[in-house]
């Protein structure tokens, strides 16, 4: 949609009667940080379809925010039991859960749900490894018989990094979890109005009236009560970043997810806008090379590029020059955990040299290979930091293949196992919210479990090895001993390459109040 439509939807607004008026003031207008590609949090680890997720399904249960230590709580679940020494679970559903269409929520959704899930996110990969049974014992009961105790469970359900828990009918959780679910039917907040949605363009969720809030407690990132203050959410997707800005300043939406930072100052003035940081653990940006081919299956090819890396540099492109916005040097666990470490730091903070790090890589056995770089070009936090890593490996002396793509097209590519000339790709940037990536059991792109790994699919089974005994470790002690040997194995092995840690601000109308943390939620908000 472009800014001659979102004008004139706006001043049609303003020339409506009162109850036009009023009825507006039951709309949310929306600018996600990119366009919604991919309708399946399951099926895909991007936040813009996390986000999306979050409105549309619930999960058994949410995550708190920092103040309370992100701790799991129930959500769907009424709370659960542990027997046997910690290898049975048993989680009670609560009362009143029904889907979109109308049917209870059982716990065979539930079972359901949770084995899909398991196939794609790293975290449920490793509780279905550590379960020997996923079962009901009636219709709202679900149960686990673990292999050994596995305490993180909640933490595993509920957490909102990487792949969603979201619960869905058995139905649609029975779709091959390599496959996308496109008909949203969740128990969540909001439905999703398919028939009004516009690709590039509008996303529409209204309010379900069958949604039953968790009773008691205050909202807090998503656990507690989700209560739906709007009749209707609008996702208006505005790729232009002066173009969204105006948008908000105009009054024309409410509430842009992540303003860019060369926009700040402007939307600032006048008084309308309220800036604020929904996560203060940051985002941690990284460099994934391919692993599957050449140059990157080469791990001596990987270390020497690393020496290559200038933090500094990355951020400032992808944030600009305030040193408030932004964290370097950054290893593998972000500044905010309790894991992290200076183990071998020096790969990041040693002086940088092209022509060693050029020698370097054609000791290695680098031979000229191209090095397909995906570059989503709508997606400024993410197009910035890639054109750093182009300039900065052709400097090195490789051979940038830049693919400048669509975030749509980038989303769906980078699931695809194909050497570079059959559509796949050798490079691409993203970036994970710090929170997911404070420990070995969230951190989705430090796996090494090869297939099954994220997106570039290393192989690291020492990696791997260290990560099981941080999941058994007794204490924090051992479990910042055990970190610290997993990031030193990391520059070793090179899953990808950290780029730095970067704060990004949400900016909204200042008539906007109770916008909870960590995620762009949209329940407790409301219009004053």
């Amino acid at each position: 949609m472009d800014r001659r439509t979102l004008m004139a939807a706006s001043a049609a607004a303003l020339m409506a009667p009162a109850t036009g008026r009023a009825q507006a003031a039951q709309v949310l207008k929306f600018i996600p940080q990119a366009d919604l590609a991919v309708l399946d949090p399951i099926w895909t680890s991007a936040y813009v379809t996390r986000n999306h997720g979050y409105l549309v399904f619930d999960t058994l249960y949410g995550q708190t925010g920092p103040d309370t230590d992100y701790r799991a709580t129930p959500q769907m679940a009424a709370g659960h039991v542990v027997e046997d020494d910690g290898r049975i679970w048993k989680i009670t559903l609560r009362d009143g859960l029904l889907f979109h269409g109308g049917e209870r929520v059982l716990a065979r959704d539930c079972v359901a749900s949770i084995r899909r899930w398991g196939v794609r996110d790293t975290f449920g990969q490793t509780l279905m490894q550590r379960t020997d049974e996923l079962s009901v014992s009636d219709d709202k009961t679900v149960v686990f018989r673990l292999k050994r105790p596995f305490p993180l469970l909640p933490d595993a359900l509920g957490k909102m990094g990487g792949n969603m828990c979201a619960i869905m009918p058995e139905r649609l959780a029975a779709t091959d979890p390599f496959k996308q679910v496109t008909e949203m039917v969740g128990s969540g907040p909001y439905r999703f109005r398919a028939d009004e949605r516009m690709q590039g363009a509008l996303a529409v969720y209204e309010r379900f009236a069958g949604y039953k809030p968790r009773e008691g407690g205050t909202p807090d990132w998503t656990s507690g009560p989700k209560l739906a203050h709007f009749d209707r959410v609008e996702w208006r997707t505005i790729p232009d970043p002066a173009t969204a800005a105006a948008a908000l300043q105009a009054g024309e939406v409410d509430w842009w997810e992540f303003a860019t930072s060369d926009l700040l100052p402007m939307l600032e003035r006048g008084g309308k806008v309220s800036l604020k940081i929904l996560d203060p653990s940051g985002f941690c940006a990284f460099l994934r090379p391919n692993h599957l081919f050449p140059p990157f299956d080469n791990p001596a090819v990987r270390r020497a590029l690393l020496s290559a890396i200038d933090q500094a540099e990355f951020m400032t492109a992808t944030v600009g020059t305030d040193p408030s916005l932004w964290r370097a040097p950054c290893g593998f666990f972000p500044p905010a955990s309790p894991l992290a470490s200076d183990a071998g730091m020096a790969a990041l903070t040693n002086k940088r040299d092209y022509d060693k790090v050029g020698q370097a890589l054609r000791a290695a056995g680098y031979k000229g290979e191209k090095v397909a770089l995906m570059v989503p070009t709508d997606f400024p936090t993410l197009k910035a930091p890639s054109d750093v890593a182009a300039d900065m490996m052709r400097r090195a002396g490789m051979n940038v293949d830049y693919q400048a793509t669509d975030w749509g097209t980038s989303v769906q590519r980078r699931a695809s196992k194909s050497p570079s000339a059959q559509g796949g790709w050798n490079a691409l940037c993203s970036a994970f919210a710090g929170s997911d990536m404070f420990n070995p059991a969230l951190h989705l792109s430090l796996r090494g479990n090869g297939a099954q790994a994220w997106f570039g699919w290393p192989s690291s089974p020492r990696i791997e090895e260290l990560r099981e005994q941080w999941l058994d470790a007794p204490d924090l002690a051992s479990r910042k001993q055990l970190a610290a040997e997993i990031q030193a194995q990391a520059f070793e092995d090179v899953p990808y390459y950290p780029l730095g840690l970067y704060y990004r601000l949400t900016a909204h109308r200042t008539n906007l109040t109770d916008i909870q943390g960590g995620i762009p939620a949209f329940w407790g908000v409301r219009r004053v």
